[in-house]
């Protein structure tokens, strides 16, 4: 079943329940960006051979792009605020019911556009690693954000080289905290300052190798001090290695190791990891227990496939650490690392590992 339907409804958690407020902004997360269609296919043996066919053991449609980090930000218990332009074909109309009724996220700002279709991504998934093709075109430049942002505690956004999206600084001089991820620089350039929007921000969050590159540190935790001096929280993403975070304001570092697990598909596991940050973040948790949970919910993501419909709830993590805890022999520490959790799982009966149903689009409806 999808979130929230059938007899597996997600457990209701707010980790800023003993925080809220009757002045409190109506949402929690705000974010905009592009809602793509995601077509997964996994159980590849390989990557596909040029002039041959190959089959997949498995498949399944989700609403990807932006959807990823609105999904995995909704799961985890915060009012999340999308604005993104959907196409007024099936494939938009699959997406927006998917996250407004399925997610119970919030498209008021969002905007259906006639005549554009949505965009696609098709990615194949095999020993750990995914392989992406995709199409669309740009949407009208009216969409799909709105003049004002909503006002939010949080917003999420995605850094372009040279380029200023002026939402940030508006929503930014509303008091909303920023937090911040980067693609790869086309342009070869690697200069910080043409990160404008940086200035805006509350925290930034690259990968090892983005760090260095824009920092021309040797190592990702070099990388992290240096970008310290210019965001007040960095943190910088390992791998398999787990995350590395510097708070420029106290000087406080916390590293906290990945989960090894075997990886069905990684996507959208940043923005699962983002979304994890972001909540501990706003909930006020010490750096490490954020690191710890933002590192713990982008591996469950991993064992699943799909971008959105991948992210865990708190019903998935409530049965992850009632499963470590059945292991024999498992190590005090690693544990203990885990401990902040105690007070926030609800109770589970449910079977681990988890299993989701295959988002067919269309399945199941009636002529």
């Amino acid at each position: 079943m999808i979130n929230g339907e059938g007899p597996f409804r997600q457990a209701h958690v707010d980790p800023l329940a003993g925080l809220r407020t009757a002045d409190d902004p109506p949402w929690d997360v705000y974010l905009t960006g592009t809602v793509f269609l995601d077509i997964i296919f996994t159980g590849l043996d390989s990557a596909p051979v040029r002039g041959t066919e190959s089959w997949a053991r498995g498949m399944g449609s989700s609403p990807g792009g932006v959807a990823n980090m609105a999904t995995a930000l909704a799961r985890l218990g915060l009012r999340t605020s999308l604005a993104a332009a959907f196409g007024d074909d099936h494939y938009g109309e699959y997406c927006w019911d998917a996250l407004e009724q399925g997610e119970n996220i919030d498209l008021t700002p969002s905007r259906t556009v006639p005549g554009w279709h949505s965009p696609v991504t098709v990615s194949m998934a095999y020993e750990g690693e995914r392989t992406m093709v995709s199409h669309g075109h740009e949407a009208p430049l009216e969409e799909p954000a709105p003049d004002r942002p909503p006002h939010a505690r949080a917003a999420v956004a995605s850094l372009t080289p040279g380029v200023r999206a002026p939402w940030i600084e508006q929503a930014a001089s509303r008091g909303t905290r920023i937090f911040a991820d980067v693609g790869w620089d086309d342009t070869g350039r690697w200069d910080l300052a043409g990160l404008a929007d940086l200035a805006h921000c509350e925290a930034f969050l690259p990968n090892a190798e983005e760090a260095m590159r824009y920092t021309g540190a040797d190592c990702p935790r070099a990388a992290a001090h240096a970008l310290a001096e210019h965001v007040p929280l960095a943190v910088v993403t390992l791998g398999s290695d787990g995350a590395y975070a510097v708070d420029g304001r106290s000087g406080e570092s916390a590293e906290v190791p990945a989960i090894a697990v075997e990886a069905l598909d990684p996507t959208g596991a940043g923005d699962v990891f983002v979304a994890g940050f972001v909540t501990g973040t706003l909930a006020g948790w010490p750096l490490a227990d954020r690191l710890a949970f933002a590192g713990l919910t982008a591996a469950l993501s991993v064992q699943e496939f799909g971008g959105s419909l991948s992210a865990p709830g708190w019903s998935e993590i409530a049965a992850w650490w009632r499963r470590v805890h059945s292991v024999a022999d498992q190590d005090p520490a690693a544990l203990s690392r885990y401990a902040f959790l105690e007070g926030l799982l609800p109770e589970v009966t449910r079977p681990w590992p988890l299993r989701r149903a295959v988002p067919t689009i269309g399945f199941g409806r009636s002529a």
